[in-house]
């Protein structure tokens, strides 16, 4: 028969101690590797699955909600149109992730509104216009281009020198995030900028999406009689890939189901397929973008 077990108390306090000490260093080490991986979940955007944006440039990615890459979209594109280089988008897309998220909110402190938390009473506009994005990236950048030296200078320094924030050592926090944005939407990382979404929940209307292209890139898009497809043709390799990024940036707003740029192509859909370009057996040319529309039932 075999020997009975020790009561507790029968159990030598040191090995008893060092049992407590391991079995602690156990659990947190364990609490320690959840820790880090919930932190790493959270700033790599806490991807569940859902609708999402990624911009990747220069080995970085960034992650968005479609809803902020379509407003990433508006100030860069907006950069794009008047002829600014990528710097201006990078300035501004930090600006607007430090003072909204990059989401046109209509609060803020005080009376500070919109994407860039611009000010009524300091001479910014209405509140009305403030709300409207196109209009407070457009003068944000009027602002910016005055700041001597914008192009080269120190993100922090001259993004506080259009916004006189009271905390003007943010800005530069994200200038990450604002160069791989400004990167692709202005074409210089081709194939960089995705989006995995669901199915339209409406159609397209082709009127405001050629409005927009028109608006905030200077650029005239044709739409097919049928409204399935929208084409552009520009001017260089990098310009085409500026246009098709814009667009997927825009997928969610305007129901664009597919982007083609040269012989790489992004199709929107909820799972990973969404989420790269891939090589497309219906080529366009280096020059050209095609977007595929929802048509209206």
């Amino acid at each position: 028969m075999s020997s009975p077990l020790p009561l507790a108390e029968e159990h030598p306090p040191a090995r008893r101690r060092l049992g407590c000490v391991a079995a602690a260093i156990i659990v947190a080490a364990i609490v320690a590797v959840g820790g880090y991986a919930g932190l790493h979940w959270f700033r790599s955007g806490m991807d569940l699955g859902g609708p999402v944006c990624h911009a990747t440039a220069g080995g970085e990615t960034v992650t968005f909600s479609p809803e902020q890459m379509d407003n990433a979209g508006t100030i860069v594109g907006i950069a794009m149109g008047r002829g600014l280089p990528a710097r201006a988008g990078t300035i501004a897309i930090a600006t607007a992730i430090q003072e909204s998220k990059l989401r046109n909110i209509n609060y803020g402190d005080r009376d500070s509104l919109g994407l860039f938390q611009q000010r009524p009473s300091m001479g910014w506009g209405t509140p009305e216009e403030i709300l409207d994005p196109e209009y407070s990236t457009n003068t944000f950048y009027d602002v910016l281009v005055t700041v001597p030296g914008w192009e080269n200078g120190v993100v922090t320094e001259v993004a506080q020198e259009v916004q006189r924030s009271a905390f003007p050592d943010a800005y530069g926090d994200h200038e990450r995030e604002g160069r791989a944005i400004a990167s692709t939407l202005s074409g210089h990382t081709p194939a960089g900028l995705v989006c995995r979404l669901d199915a339209p929940i409406r159609h397209t209307e082709t009127e405001d999406l050629v409005g927009d292209l028109e608006r905030q890139l200077g650029l005239t898009a044709t739409v097919s009689a049928d409204s399935r497809t929208l084409s552009l043709t520009l001017g260089s390799e990098e310009q085409a890939w500026s246009v098709g990024q814009y667009l997927v940036a825009k997928a969610e707003r305007h129901s664009i189901t597919a982007v083609v740029v040269d012989d790489r192509s992004w199709t929107r859909a909820s799972g990973p397929s969404g989420l790269t370009w891939l090589p497309t057996d219906d080529p366009v040319g280096a020059h050209t973008v095609t977007a595929t529309l929802t048509p209206q039932r």
